[in-house]
């Protein structure tokens, strides 16, 4: 088969690798959309991710310096694909199904359910808006857990974080962009989208989004005033990862409000200033990474209940999010040039998200 990886800093290609035949309870997937999860791969691209500038101690769970840190060629990229059962030895997998998974830029893959979740694709929903049930949905669907988790304890539902409570929004990429509209999805008060790009403001507003400037907190606090000395948001989804929108979060937040950071942040926080609001506000950052959703909700929230939730949203939603999301869709073969143009910032307007076609 035939993989998007980096062969060394700065230079992605197409590759060949292999995977092994399908076994009993097994099966084979034929690819047939990709997307591109542009700030993890532009990462893996340049280099510039934790992991390759720093050692894993995965008992410790801690980076150090000094030792053996992750090296080229890099074999995978991505992690929202879709595709077809074309050949099964796994009960309950039918050939002809057409699922979503999470094992990157590949022309296929060998499945098995018992150990790498399969999302079903159901046939109501545009194949291609598949590609957000598997992992990039639920990257989302975990952070409104995580917001129930601060609010409401590990005995609440998907909604009870967000539900009549004023959010914003950091960052108007897709996991802003789709958390934005699960938090509406979900009862929220009122949800304002923070972005410094008018370009993505306007996809905002075209989804029927509230919008501000990135830094705006002030007009944010003014927006939703509660009390005397009592104004701002109760909840922040930041979800860039630059220390900026972290900032702007913190102070957007109302005394004892919470950021629930669905960030990938790559280099430091200078903008961060722990002396000010999130210490006079006696505030709360709390991160939602998509290997764990918070403790003890796992039991009740497997990967393939947040692709639940998703596909609840994508149901109601998908052709807005068809039409204003997916900027791009564009040949397998071609993904090593738009990566390189991502990582050169080559582009004039680069993608919201693109989406490889096999």
């Amino acid at each position: 088969m035939r993989t998007v990886g980096v062969v060394a800093p700065g230079r992605p290609a197409v590759l060949d690798d292999t995977e092994p035949d399908p076994g009993p309870g097994q099966a084979w997937v034929t690819t047939e959309y990709s997307g591109v999860s542009a700030g993890t791969e532009v990462a893996l691209v340049r280099g510039t991710d934790p992991h390759h500038r720093l050692a894993w101690d995965a008992d410790l769970r801690s980076f150090t310096r000094g030792g053996p840190v992750a090296g080229y060629p890099v074999l995978r990229l991505g992690y929202m694909e879709v595709g077809l059962v074309t050949e099964s030895r796994a009960p309950g997998l039918a050939e002809g199904t057409r699922v979503a998974m999470a094992y990157g830029h590949r022309t296929g893959r060998c499945a098995d359910p018992a150990t790498t979740p399969v999302i079903p694709v159901p046939g109501d929903l545009d194949p291609l808006l598949g590609v957000y049930l598997a992992q990039m949905g639920p990257i989302c669907v975990n952070g409104l857990l995580h917001a129930t988790a601060q609010f409401a304890g590990p005995g609440g539902g998907v909604g009870d974080g967000v539900r009549d409570r004023h959010v914003l929004v950091t960052g108007a990429g897709v996991i802003g962009l789709l958390s934005a509209m699960l938090a509406v999805r979900h009862g929220a008060a009122d949800v304002v989208v923070a972005d410094s790009s008018p370009q993505r403001r306007a996809v905002a507003g075209a989804l029927g989004l509230a919008t501000v400037d990135g830094d705006a907190w002030s007009e944010v606090k003014q927006r939703w005033r509660h009390a005397p000395g009592d104004a701002g948001a109760d909840l922040v989804l930041q979800c860039q990862g630059h220390d900026t929108a972290l900032a702007t979060g913190l102070k957007a937040l109302r005394p004892q409000g919470v950021v629930v950071d669905l960030g990938f942040y790559q280099a430091g926080a200078e903008a961060v200033r722990l002396g000010e609001e999130f210490h006079h506000n006696g505030l709360s950052v709390v991160c939602a990474q998509i290997s764990r959703v918070p403790r003890g909700m796992a039991a009740d929230w497997p990967r393939t209940a947040l692709a639940d939730v998703t596909l609840d949203l994508l149901r109601e939603r998908g052709d807005d999010v068809r039409r204003h999301l997916v900027t791009d869709v564009v040949a397998f073969d071609d993904a090593p040039a738009l990566l390189t143009d991502l990582v050169g910032r080559r582009l004039p307007s680069p993608p919201l998200q693109a989406v490889l076609r096999f």
